[in-house]
């Protein structure tokens, strides 16, 4: 029952958290998702019990979803720790854990490995430091710190250090819809 009285308590302090960061008193809140001011009020005190319906509709008035008002809190994720891969000559630090999308913070020691990979989707890079070696199908590009790559991942690649280490920040997305804004051909 403790469980449940925190995951309680951390939505209520969650509504009014949002609710307060936009700047919207209770009957702002209270119109937008058509509840009355005294309802959400004794909502956030816990005076009130809350319901399902009224906290998909909140959660849509906040502009935030169901999963993000009751996911429970925990510090597990808040350190990001680094996995090295000795085989390939790369550290990475996954920045995101959002099915679909991985954003990450890369140093690369080894070179460009000879196994070229494919798979459905886009990449995208920025060299922070160092100089990164890509390779495109019969392609070799080379990419210096403050340049960037962007490239559909059905074409045969991989990307390794070039005379020394180099950093990236990387953004791969799996299903290719997501990265950038300009609208698909």
């Amino acid at each position: 029952m403790k469980q449940d009285d925190e995951v309680d308590a951390l939505v209520r302090a969650r509504i009014r958290g949002l609710r307060t960061a936009l700047g919207w008193s209770l009957d702002e809140l209270a119109a937008r998702c058509h509840l009355s001011p005294s309802t959400l009020s004794r909502i956030e005190t816990g005076h009130r019990r809350l319901g399902l319906d009224q906290l998909t509709a909140i959660a849509r008035a906040l502009g935030a979803t169901l999963d993000q008002l009751v996911e429970p809190a925990g510090d597990a994720d808040v350190v990001i720790r680094p996995h090295h891969d000795a085989d390939r000559g790369v550290t990475t630090w996954l920045l995101s854990r959002e099915p679909g999308l991985t954003v990450a913070k890369m140093r690369i020691t080894g070179p460009v490995p000879a196994d070229l990979k494919v798979h459905p989707g886009r990449d995208w890079f920025i060299v922070l430091a160092g100089v990164v070696e890509l390779r495109l199908a019969e392609r070799s590009i080379i990419v210096r710190a403050g340049e960037a790559a962007e490239f559909s991942t059905m074409v045969p690649h991989a990307f390794g250090a070039h005379d020394g280490p180099a950093e990236i920040l990387a953004v791969l997305d799996h299903d290719g819809r997501r990265i950038h804004l300009h609208p698909a051909p």
